[in-house]
């Protein structure tokens, strides 16, 4: 109140100045009237005052409960994002793994060529970590055969393999870069080749003689992942290092070095274009180059280019399948050897019924191969299905009938069954 008296006096001395002034001065009930009129705008204004310093404080107080609940859940975040020192070990560790087993039963029309056979194909074990948000590791480990036998001869009937083993760091939402050891992005299988994510107790020909998978090979890569679907890679790596001579010459498979001190004078370059933008629909092409394929800096195997094309239609509980891939070599000894050009195709159609559990899918699938050897030349019609008691369990069975293409492997022609059993998690 005491800041008030002033105001009080001032609006008096300029009432009582105006009063001077008129020719009339107001009567002293006129300036008591005015002076009571001065003194309650006077309270209201003094009111209005003290109703603001309260809403002032409340304010004050709402921001500081506000600060304090906001250092609350930031430590709750930040115990989050950094786990304890046993969470850390860990709590960002992922384990997986699949596996399969086979039993072939092979009649062919030389009977040198039948055989029965029981093989555990494939045991293979995932690790990955995730170092951050935006750099994890991945690996994938396998052991081929069940049995790693150290001979003398190399003639043991198993393998130890890293198939992948690499960093990948996020560059932003929509890209990322990879370093270290990786499966090629070529075809369908060498990505993805669970036992339960296709059919057939073995992989099929095309994508394991021409696109020879897995296929892994060590260097850095990039790609994109875009909302409308479209996706591209590219990857600068080691190369292949295929054979000229022998009875594995100009043959692409065995030209995997499998990063096992690889030779690395000549790199090779993968990209792929991929579409998954119309649902149920992809797809995808790849382009590979290696200037010498053979590693040899001679002419008898130059530079060696794949094209693969794919496509996966999903339509309901029908699936079609359809893959082509083409290698085309230069140098005077693959062209003597009539192995320049390595082709291979194959469409597959299916029909999945589509429960939750104790799931069936029923296929049939044509391929044709054309590769650098005469066993490898041949087209193979097969039929069979799988049965799904969880979704990653799988038990198959499949008929084969092979062709060749030259007489003079007519005796490797044959008709065959399979069972199969595989898993993953």
């Amino acid at each position: 109140m005491r800041r008030l008296f002033p105001t009080v006096i001032a609006i008096l001395a300029v009432s009582l100045h105006q009063s001077a002034l008129a020719q009339e001065p107001p009567s002293l009930e006129a300036l008591w009237e005015i002076v009571q009129q001065q003194q309650q705008e006077i309270a209201r204004l003094y009111n209005e005052l003290q109703e603001t310093r309260g809403q002032l404080t409340v304010a004050e107080e709402k921001v500081e409960i506000t600060e304090e609940q906001l250092g609350i859940t930031a430590d709750y975040l930040d115990k989050i994002a950094a786990p304890s020192e046993g969470e850390s070990r860990w709590g960002r560790t992922s384990i997986g793994g699949y596996g399969e087993m086979h039993y072939n039963n092979v009649d062919a029309n030389d009977p040198d060529n039948s055989f029965e056979r029981l093989d555990f194909h494939r045991f293979v074990t995932f690790i990955g970590h995730e170092f951050t948000d935006r750099i994890r590791f991945f690996s994938e480990v396998e052991i081929e055969h069940a049995l790693v036998e150290d001979t003398a001869d190399g003639s043991g009937p198993g393998e130890v393999e890293i198939e992948q083993a690499y960093i990948e760091y996020d560059l932003d939402e929509r890209h990322f870069a990879r370093t270290g050891l990786f499966v090629l992005p070529v075809g369908i299988l060498n990505e993805t080749h669970e036992p339960d994510t296709f059919y057939g107790v073995e992989r099929n020909d095309v994508e394991s003689i021409i696109i020879p998978s897995t296929w892994w090979e060590g260097g850095a890569s990039a790609g994109g992942r875009y909302g409308n679907g479209l996706s591209w890679d590219f990857a600068v790596h080691s190369g292949l290092a295929i054979p000229t001579d022998g009875g594995s010459a100009f043959r692409v498979r065995s030209g995997r070095q499998k990063v096992a001190n690889a030779n690395a004078e000549n790199l090779a370059f993968t990209s792929r274009l991929k579409f998954t933008g119309v649902p149920g629909l992809e797809l995808s092409g790849t382009l590979h180059y290696q200037d010498d394929a053979s590693q040899m800096g001679d002419d008898g195997l130059d530079d060696g280019t794949l094209v693969s094309l794919h496509g996966i239609w999903n339509w309901q509980r029908f699936q079609l399948r359809a893959l082509w891939a083409q290698w085309n070599f230069e140098g005077d000894l693959v062209e003597l050897a009539d192995a320049d050009k390595q082709t291979g195709w194959y469409v597959e159609p299916s029909f999945r019924l589509g429960r939750s559990s104790h799931d069936w899918g029923f296929y049939t699938r044509y391929e044709d191969v054309d590769g650098a050897r005469a066993q490898d030349r041949f087209d193979q019609w097969q039929v069979g299905l799988n049965y799904w008691p969880t979704s990653n369990v799988v038990l198959k069975f499949d008929y084969r009938e092979r062709d060749h293409d030259l007489s003079t492997e007519l005796g490797r022609d044959f008709e065959a069954f399979d069972l199969g059993v595989g898993y993953s998690f």
